[in-house]
């Protein structure tokens, strides 16, 4: 199977592997080669990836989406960490999501500012109005 992995700034990952388990919002499962073309979404998790000759790599991924048509796998996630060593990607799953969380609070405290805003515009209107 030929897999490519996306993130928003890049091609991550593009390999031939021969195995890919993932971890769906049903579960884990499986793909081989000749395994039926679907798509799924993916849940935060470890993706491993087994290469042509055997070899295990595991990759901590974000959520995303998974299609498989043909030969051909694609995943595209928002973050994702490559490493072989579990102990390692733990680490730096833990610290890239750390500063995903510290960005998103700040987006979300920005877009409650603003609709505060917004509503007390509407309120100062109505007023004149």
């Amino acid at each position: 199977m030929n897999l490519k992995i996306f993130l928003p700034s890049q091609v991550l990952m593009e390999e031939k592997v021969s195995k890919i388990v993932a971890e769906g919002a049903e579960g884990s499962f499986g793909l081989l080669p000749g395994h039926i073309d679907f798509t799924t979404a993916l849940v935060p998790g470890l993706l491993a990836i087994f290469s042509t000759k055997g070899q295990k790599e595991l990759l901590a991924i974000d959520e995303g989406v998974l299609v498989k048509r043909g030969p051909d796998v694609w995943i595209s996630t928002r973050n994702a960490v490559r490493n072989t060593d579990l102990g390692r990607a733990k680490h730096l799953v833990e610290e890239q999501f750390k500063t995903l969380d510290e960005r998103e609070k700040m987006a979300r405290s920005a877009t409650a500012k603003l609709e505060a805003d917004i509503i007390r515009r509407f309120m100062e209107l109505k007023k004149n109005v």
